[in-house]
């Protein structure tokens, strides 16, 4: 399937499809659409997903819940959206099987020029309603900035940040920008 080619498709077929293919796609009401950078995410990118998955990790399983990096889905309430985030942690049961999450508290996008909108847009929305979800983390590769969307007593907060600590409610921690950005110049 290429994305000139959009036909429209059930969740089931989306599933059987993305398990036997060689490319991930996302599912987004009734239509499949590829990944963009799935041939290769930029240095920068690639070493800011893998400094937050590993500090991530290692404080995800201090509270008994889990990070994932990059492969695992997560899908919306109404299960007719599926994207796969950069990172995203949840407390729910593992299933050994599970090709997706339902209930994450953390989820993160790293941005690039070309998911920039939809990360800050259609994921966004998506994502924030979410009933089990915290925090909702965008960082940018560029410059050291964080755009941190908690989950407050009013609805959703956005916060900026590019000095101090990122605070993480689900984890009862918080992320500095150093450890965000350890070797990225």
């Amino acid at each position: 399937m290429t994305d000139s080619a959009f036909r429209a498709m059930s969740v089931e077929e989306y599933l059987r499809t993305e398990e036997q293919g060689v490319l991930k796609h996302e599912y987004v009401n009734g239509f499949m659409y590829a990944l963009h950078g799935q041939a290769g995410a930029s240095d920068a990118h690639a070493t800011i997903t893998g400094n937050v998955f590993a500090a991530l990790r290692l404080l995800a399983r201090r509270q008994s819940c889990f990070a994932y990096a990059a492969d695992m889905r997560v899908t919306t309430a109404d299960r007719r959206t599926y994207y796969y985030p950069d990172v995203l942690v949840t407390c729910e049961p593992r299933e050994d099987d599970a090709k997706f999450k339902v209930a994450p508290c953390l989820l993160v996008e790293v941005l690039s020029k070309s998911t920039a909108h939809t990360d800050h847009n259609a994921k966004y929305h998506a994502y924030t309603a979410l009933p089990s979800l915290q925090t909702y983390l965008l960082i940018e590769q560029g410059e050291r900035r964080v755009y941190a969307y908690g989950r407050g007593d009013t609805g959703w907060e956005l916060r900026e940040y590019s000095t101090e600590a990122v605070p993480l409610p689900c984890l009862g921690a918080s992320l500095s920008l150093d450890e965000i950005y350890e070797d990225v110049r």
